[in-house]
């Protein structure tokens, strides 16, 4: 027996009793037929065009093997460490040097207690779509769910490109720095493949000011692979724009930025090229000068994308590093960042509007990650489509703390209620692990089944074809129009 609870409070229960082989069903969070029709009849047999994801591009160039389950499961999935340290799980045993099967022990202690976080239904789904495994994860079945995967992942089916194929991937956008060579993109265009991975501009580095240092070091490592000398501003952009064709003539079609906001000035505190030089010289910037290199930088970079024909994706909203003790302990991105209080609509507003002023607003995904700012983001899409590109502007699907069912219930709600759902370009996977493909089954299933509670309610009429047309472009058809990677 395993007691589940604290205290006298505390219940005994044994695995088979907490769930049994009949809890998840192939008709899992569908609560109608005609949502099971349109799930099953056009949602799940699309493939999966993924746009935003941060899988490692070596591990498909060289086809990876993993050495067991912890090291393709639990290795830098900051959403379970989140959880293992809710639990008050040392941390040795999530980033420290417990073995790998005392590491995945802990993790499968964790997992009944995940009840009502998605972690919980995630994790039934990987297991089942991945390895066949029925059970439950818990204490009792670690062991032996451990050995029959870990098993698995020897095998050429269980090797990273196959994994991808085994969720009919057809594309892949990585999230790349300026300064990547891109040789493992190369290696694997080169490669008989058949899934397109592609690379995505993520430029961060080259605005963040806060450390003057850190700054210049990036600028060096910037300089030496662009083959510009960056003595100044002009020349910064000057090498972003070759490192943009660099990325261009290896099929990139796509930047991304992560951000706590957006900025606009309409008087500068400082002269552009004076901002740059106090950097270069490891000076110290005001909080408005840093804020105004970032703005006057994206508005550069977002001009060159516009004339490539790129889209542009702004995630927007997250507070990062909260926790300095654990940041200086075990870095960043292990989980310490949290939902921001940002304001965003005024400045996020006008900036657009500078690029649209001059025509030069490309197609933009915009993600919040404060739900607060939901319906301020689907209706600031509205104000800058141009009646020419379907579904130009985006409201990006549920990201981060809101790849949940609630939080994809209330964006697919908001963006429906405020513009147009059909036009939508569906989920992302947002993920360093090569199991989270699920993600779009798990999004694709509540799609469904919002819309099949509408048909039931009377509130959409029960035409199959019509809605399943719709479900089906959501999930893939709009992206790969929007997008146009399969067709480059």
């Amino acid at each position: 027996m395993i007691t589940y609870g604290a205290g006298p409070t505390g219940v005994q229960l044994t695995p088979s009793q907490m769930m049994t082989k009949t809890f998840f069903t192939e008709d899992f969070l569908l609560s109608n037929e005609f949502a099971r029709t349109l799930y099953h009849d056009y949602a799940s047999k699309q493939p999966i065009i993924d746009y935003h994801c941060h899988l490692p591009p070596r591990d498909i160039a060289e086809d990876t093997r993993f050495e067991n389950l912890t090291a393709i499961w639990l290795a830098g999935d900051h959403y379970k460490w989140r959880a293992m340290r809710a639990l008050g799980i040392p941390e040795k045993y999530i980033t420290g040097n417990a073995s790998p099967i005392d590491k995945f022990r802990k993790w499968a202690y964790t997992v009944p207690y995940t009840v009502r976080n998605p972690l919980f239904h995630w994790t039934l789904l990987e297991l089942k779509r991945y390895f066949d495994v029925d059970e439950l994860l818990t204490e009792k079945t670690a062991d032996a769910i451990y050995q029959t995967c870990t098993d698995k992942l020897q095998t050429p089916p269980y090797h990273t490109r196959n994994l991808l194929k085994r969720m009919q991937v057809r594309v892949v956008c990585t999230t790349d720095d300026p300064t990547d060579s891109l040789e493992y993109h190369r290696k694997i265009a080169a490669s008989d493949f058949g899934v397109r991975v592609i690379p995505a501009f993520r430029p961060d580095k080259v605005y963040a000011v806060e450390d003057p240092s850190a700054f210049n070091q990036y600028i060096s490592r910037l300089s030496e692979v662009s083959g510009v000398s960056i003595s100044d501003y002009d020349a910064l952009m000057e090498a972003l724009e070759k490192r943009i064709d660099f990325f261009h003539d290896h099929g990139c079609r796509l930047s991304d930025h992560g951000l706590e906001q957006l900025y606009h000035f309409d008087k500068a505190p400082a002269d552009i090229s004076s901002i740059f030089k106090k950097l270069k010289n490891n000076e110290s910037v005001s909080v408005d000068e840093a804020r105004y290199f970032r703005y006057i930088t994206l508005l550069g970079l977002c001009r060159m994308y516009h004339a490539r024909g790129w889209a542009q994706q702004f995630h927007l909203g997250a507070l990062r590093n909260n926790n300095t003790r654990m940041l200086s302990t075990v870095g960043p991105d292990t989980g310490y960042d949290s939902i921001g209080d940002f304001s965003q609509a005024r400045a996020l507003s006008s900036f657009l509007n500078e690029l649209e002023r001059t025509n030069q607003l490309t197609r933009t995904i915009l993600y919040n990650l404060n739900p607060a700012d939901n319906e301020v983001f689907a209706s600031m899409i509205g104000n800058f489509n141009d009646g020419e590109t379907r579904g130009k502007m985006q409201y990006g699907s549920a990201w981060w703390f809101l790849d949940q069912k609630d939080g994809m219930e209330k964006q697919i709600n908001a963006l429906s209620n405020i513009g147009l759902l059909s036009c939508f370009v569906g989920m992302i996977t947002d993920s360093r692990s090569f199991l989270s493909y699920p993600r779009h089954e798990y999004f694709r299933r509540i799609l469904c089944n919002l819309i099949g509670k509408d048909v039931e309610r009377g509130e959409l009429p029960a035409d199959e074809k019509w809605l399943g047309k719709i479900v089906a472009d959501v999930c893939y058809y709009n992206a790969r129009e929007y997008f146009k990677f399969e067709n480059d």
